[in-house]
C-alpha cells in the first residue's frame, strides 16, 4: 500500500513551510500531510502589537496560546495524526529540527504506529537532554543568542519563548539569515522568515523523553544530513547518528546527505522529495 508521509515542523514553524516539499512528494506521486503542533499554524497567536507599526512595549506582554503547551501535548496531537493515517497503509514519518524532539518522544510511546522514521537534519537525543547539547563541543559554532537580538518580553514571565521575527534590526536578521539559510538570497530569506511565528512553547523534554531502545529502537530509521546547517552543525548531527547507533547496533541509521542550510532544503525541496520517494520504496 502507499505509504503516507508525515511531516512534522520545527520550533516557530508550522505546516505552511512543507508545502513545496508536499508539491514535490505530490507531483512524484506520494501522500503526505503536514503536521501544526499545538499552538501552530493558525492556532498561533499573532497580537496587534506584532503588525506594523509595532508596539514593542505591548508585545512583550501579551499573552500567547501556546503557553503552557508541553512535548507532552505535541507527542498527544502527533500520536493522533498517526493513528489516523495509519488507517491508510504504511507511515513514514519526517522531523525537521526541534520536530525531531517531539517524533522521538511519540516513538518511544507508539512504535507501532511508525513503518520508518526520517530525521532531516533534526534533534535525537540520545545521551543528553537537547538543552545539553549546545554546551558540547559539536556545538561551539552555533550562535545561541541570536535569537536574543529579537527576543520579546521575558521567557520565565510570558511562559513562551517570543521572538520578533518582523525586526528591522540589521544585526538581528544578519544573524537570523547565517543561522536560517545563508545559501538563499536575500528574497527567499526574508519570504521564509515571514512563515515563522512568533512564539514557542519552553519545553524540550527531559531524559524520559530521549530514545529508548526497546520502543524507538524498534522502527527503521533514516537520517538526512544536511552538509551547511549553522543551526544543527554537521558535526552535531553526526554525533546524534553515531549516538543512535550505539544505542540500537542492530537497527541503524540509513544516512543520506543533502547540501542544505537549515531551511534551503524547503525552499529548494525537489532533491528531499526524491530522497523520500526512494525511502517510500523500503516500507
Amino acid at each position: 500500500m502507499q505509504p503516507t508521509f508525515v511531516l512534522v515542523h520545527g520550533a516557530f514553524a508550522n505546516s505552511f513551510s512543507f508545502a513545496p516539499l508536499q508539491a514535490e512528494l505530490g507531483l512524484l506521486g506520494h501522500r503526505s500531510v503536514a503536521v501544526d503542533l499545538p499552538g501552530h499554524g493558525f492556532k498561533a497567536t499573532y497580537t496587534r502589537a506584532y503588525q506594523a507599526p509595532q508596539d514593542l512595549e505591548a508585545l512583550g506582554t501579551a499573552p500567547g496560546s501556546i503557553k503552557g503547551v508541553t512535548l507532552a501535548d505535541n507527542v498527544a496531537h502527533l500520536i493522533g495524526v498517526l493513528e489516523r493515517a495509519k488507517r491508510n497503509g504504511p507511515v513514514i514519518v519526517v522531523s525537521h529540527s526541534r520536530g525531531g524532539v517531539t517524533a522521538t518522544a511519540a516513538a518511544n510511546a507508539r512504535p507501532d504506529l511508525m513503518d520508518r522514521l526520517v530525521y532531516v537534519s533534526a534533534w535525537c537525543p540520545v545521551e543528553l537532554d537537547v538543552n545539553d547539547y549546545y554546551a558540547e563541543p559539536e556545538m561551539a559554532t552555533v550562535d545561541a543568542a541570536s535569537l536574543a537580538l529579537a527576543l520579546a518580553g521575558n521567557p520565565a514571565e510570558l511562559g513562551l519563548l517570543r521572538v520578533n521575527f518582523r525586526t528591522s534590526d540589521p544585526d538581528a536578521l544578519a544573524a537570523f539569515k547565517s543561522a536560517f539559510v545563508a545559501d538563499g538570497t536575500d528574497e527567499e530569506f526574508l519570504t521564509f522568515l515571514n512563515t515563522f511565528q512568533p512564539d514557542e512553547n519552553l519545553d524540550v523534554g527531559t531524559s524520559a523523553d530521549r530514545a529508548q531502545a526497546a520502543t524507538w529502537g524498534r522502527v527503521p530509521k533514516t537520517y538526512v544530513r544536511l552538509t551547511d546547517d549553522a543551526s544543527l552543525p554537521l558535526a552535531l548531527q553526526d554525533r546524534l547518528i553515531r549516538e543512535g547507533d550505539a544505542l540500537t547496533p542492530d537497527n541503524p541509521y540509513d544516512v543520506r546527505t543533502l547540501g542544505s542550510s537549515h531551511l534551503k532544503w524547503l525552499l529548494d525541496p525537489a532533491p528531499a522529495a526524491r530522497v523520500l520517494g526512494e525511502l517510500a520504496a523500503l516500507v
